[in-house]
């Protein structure tokens, strides 16, 4: 990439997003968020890889305007009406996928790919205005901590780029796996 070094190395962040509802209720967390962008450089874009795009191989939104996904159900109405209008970013996203490829790893741009909550209920809180280019990661739950740590080095490099870097998700995140019917689960 050719983009201008920034002065330091962005932080790479984890940011647990709990219930989609953490979007219109106030909370501790939501208040933490709200706050974190003043404590930050201004990113030229952020890359989210969300706990909610689930994928063999690393596919990136690339679409110049991805839609908000609603990807839960049961909540109120209130939450349903909500929009992340960020931009994407469709050249990053090519640049991104070029970079995983040279080291080793598929990847896939996908212009239909939206931003599921994973993505926007975060970024609603930590940066509201939606005017900083955005692009989401999917993530491979299945490969080996070998294959994700080269997916982390490939990444690495967009921090001295302006890029933020963030992971969403929970500490665990799979509730799928979780037997809703046993009252001891």
């Amino acid at each position: 990439m050719s983009a201008t070094p920034y002065p330091a190395a962005l932080p790479s962040l984890f940011v647990s997003h709990g219930s989609p509802l953490l979007a219109l209720e106030d909370s501790v967390t939501g208040r933490w968020l709200d706050g974190l962008a003043a404590h930050l450089p201004r990113p030229r874009a952020v890359l989210v890889a969300s706990a909610h795009a689930l994928a063999a191989a690393p596919r990136l939104s690339a679409g110049a305007a991805p839609a908000t996904l609603h990807d839960f159900g049961g909540f109120p109405a209130a939450l349903y009406a909500l929009r992340y209008p960020a931009p994407g970013a469709p050249a990053l996203a090519q640049q991104v996928a070029e970079r995983l490829r040279a080291a080793g790893l598929e990847a896939v741009p996908d212009r239909a790919m939206p931003f599921d909550h994973g993505v926007w209920v975060p970024l609603r809180r930590v940066f509201a205005a939606a005017d900083i280019p955005v692009l989401a990661l999917s993530i491979s739950p299945q490969r080996d901590a070998r294959w994700h740590y080269a997916l982390g080095q490939a990444l690495a490099p967009l921090r001295n780029e302006g890029v933020l870097v963030i992971g969403s998700g929970g500490f665990v995140h799979n509730l799928g796996a979780l037997d809703w019917h046993n009252r001891d689960a």
